[in-house]
C-alpha cells in the first residue's frame, strides 16, 4: 500500500502545483492519473497550444507549463500512479482514506484532494457511419504533435476556439488547410476569426461555410471527404490526408461520482469560503472539477484553490500544530531531497 500525506487525484496543472504548496508545509504528496503522463489536458490534448493568462508568462505553451511545474515540484519528490483510474474510496477507523485504482493499486492518506479537471472525457464525434474505420488512419479528435501534419492536406471541422486556433497554426505547417463549419458565424475569439479571414484572403486557408462533412472515403486510410453546403445542399469532394473534427469534449466524473460527494452539473460542490472541502471532511476538490458560486474554470484559479487546500490539509493532519506562514523570499524552499533555495542574506557592515 502506498502511503502519503495528501493523495491527489489528477496530475494536471492544479494537482501538480498542489505538490509545491504542500511541500512548503513539509507534506508529501502522491498523484493518481488515468493518463500515462503528468500534465492532464495540457499534456494530452493541446501541449503545443499557447496559454496567455498565466501570471508572469505573457505566453507559454501548455506543454512548457507542465514541464515548468514538474521542475518546480522536483525537490518535493512526489510519487505517481499513472495510467490508472481512481476507482473506489474507503474511510478507515483512524479517519484516513484508502483509494484503490482500476488496476488494484491501493493508496492510503489522511487527506484526498480531487484535482481531476473535467474528469474523464471523450471527444464529441460527428455522426458518420464509417467514422471508426478511419480512426488513427487519417481521423483524429485532438492535435498532440503538429509536425505530424507537415506538408499534409488537413481538413478541420468546428466553429470554436480550438478549430480556429489550430487552423491558424497549421496554415504554416500543412500543405493545405480546409476549415468547415456548419454556420457562417464562429463562436471563438474575435481576433482568431479575423485572422482566419485574413488567411483565407491570402489563400492559406480554404474556408467552407455553412457546411458539414457528410461522408469519408478511402481504401485502408482516409483519402477524401464529402462536404455538403447546408444552404444549397451542394456537395464537394475534398482530397485530404487528415480529418480533425474539433467539436469539444464530453466530460464525465467517472467512478468519483459514486463516492457520496455532493454533485452539481457534473462537478463537485465545495465550500469556497474557507478551503474547498467537499461534504465529506478530509476530501477536497480543486480546479475545474469543483463548483461554487462565482467559479471560474481557469488554471490560475486552480492554483489559488490548491494553496488554500494545502493550508487546511496541514491543520487536519497536525491539529495541535500552529503553522506560521513565511514568504518563500524569507523562508526559502527546502526540498525533501536536501536541496535549499533561499534569497541571499543582507550583509551588515559597520562604517568607520
Amino acid at each position: 500500500m502506498i502511503k502519503t500525506d495528501i493523495l491527489i487525484i489528477g496530475a494536471g496543472p492544479t494537482g501538480l502545483f498542489a505538490v509545491f504548496e504542500a511541500g512548503l508545509l513539509q507534506l508529501r504528496c502522491h498523484l493518481i492519473d488515468a493518463l500515462p503522463q503528468p500534465g492532464g489536458q495540457c499534456a494530452e490534448i493541446y501541449p503545443k497550444k499557447p496559454i496567455y493568462d498565466i501570471p508572469g508568462f505573457p505566453e507559454i505553451l501548455a506543454g512548457e507549463l507542465v514541464d515548468n511545474l514538474m521542475e518546480q515540484i522536483k525537490p518535493f519528490q512526489p510519487g505517481f500512479t499513472l495510467g490508472e483510474r481512481a476507482e473506489t474510496i474507503e474511510k478507515l477507523e483512524d479517519g484516513s482514506f484508502v483509494v484503490t485504482t482500476n488496476k488494484g493499486t491501493k493508496h492510503n492518506a489522511p487527506v484526498v484532494a480531487i484535482a481531476g479537471g473535467l474528469g474523464s472525457f471523450e471527444p464529441r464525434k460527428p455522426l458518420l457511419g464509417n467514422l471508426s474505420r478511419y480512426e488513427d488512419k487519417g481521423v483524429a479528435y485532438m492535435i498532440k504533435e503538429p509536425e505530424i501534419y507537415r506538408n499534409k492536406k488537413v481538413l478541420i471541422a468546428g466553429g470554436g476556439d480550438s478549430a480556429l486556433d489550430w487552423s491558424i497554426f497549421l496554415a504554416d505547417v500543412a500543405e493545405e488547410v480546409t476549415l468547415v463549419h456548419r454556420r457562417n458565424e464562429f463562436r471563438g475569439a474575435l481576433d482568431s476569426v479575423e485572422k482566419v479571414q485574413e488567411l483565407k484572403n491570402k489563400g492559406k486557408i480554404n474556408l467552407i461555410t455553412p457546411a458539414e462533412v457528410v461522408a469519408l472515403h478511402g481504401a485502408g486510410k482516409l483519402e477524401k471527404v464529402t462536404v455538403q453546403r447546408t444552404d444549397t445542399e451542394e456537395e464537394l469532394e475534398v482530397e485530404v490526408d487528415n480529418f480533425i473534427p474539433l467539436f469539444g469534449l464530453s466530460p464525465k466524473l467517472g467512478p468519483i461520482a459514486d463516492w457520496g460527494l455532493e454533485i452539481e452539473k457534473n462537478a463537485i460542490k465545495v465550500d469556497n469560503s474557507l478551503d474547498y472541502q467537499t461534504n465529506i471532511p478530509g476530501i477536497y476538490a480543486i480546479g475545474d472539477v469543483n463548483t461554487y458560486p462565482g467559479k471560474l474554470k481557469l488554471i490560475l484559479c486552480g492554483f489559488h484553490e490548491a494553496t488554500l487546500m494545502c493550508q487546511s490539509a496541514y491543520q487536519r493532519i497536525y491539529p495541535n500544530k500552529k503553522y506560521v506562514m513565511k514568504y518563500t523570499t524569507v523562508g526559502g524552499v527546502i526540498g525533501f531531497d536536501g536541496s535549499k533555495k533561499e534569497a541571499p542574506k543582507a550583509v551588515v557592515k559597520a562604517i568607520n
